[in-house]
């Protein structure tokens, strides 16, 4: 399986899915919005139009890590994307 990590180096719980990712040897893109961009522009995209940051966004906070599977389902939380592993 395929998974796109939007985050940033800069955050440990950022890191800390990528390595999980890793040693579960699944396929990962990393879109380092400390490094892009171009990807934090459409991050922000993603961020502003979408409803599963309706709660990050409340609580001051950015929404990342942000997993997008190859099928399409988004979410916020690493313990999802391991379910559907």
């Amino acid at each position: 399986m395929h998974v796109t990590i939007i985050g940033s180096h800069l955050c440990a719980d950022t890191l800390y899915a990528i390595n999980v990712l890793a040693a579960r040897k699944v396929d990962i893109t990393f879109q380092n919005l400390s490094a892009s961009l171009a990807d934090l522009k459409a991050y922000l995209a993603l961020r502003e139009s979408s409803s599963l940051f309706d709660g990050p966004k409340a609580n001051g906070t950015l929404g990342i890590p942000c997993f997008i599977l190859e099928d399409g389902f988004t979410t916020l939380e690493l313990e999802e994307v391991l379910v559907r592993l």
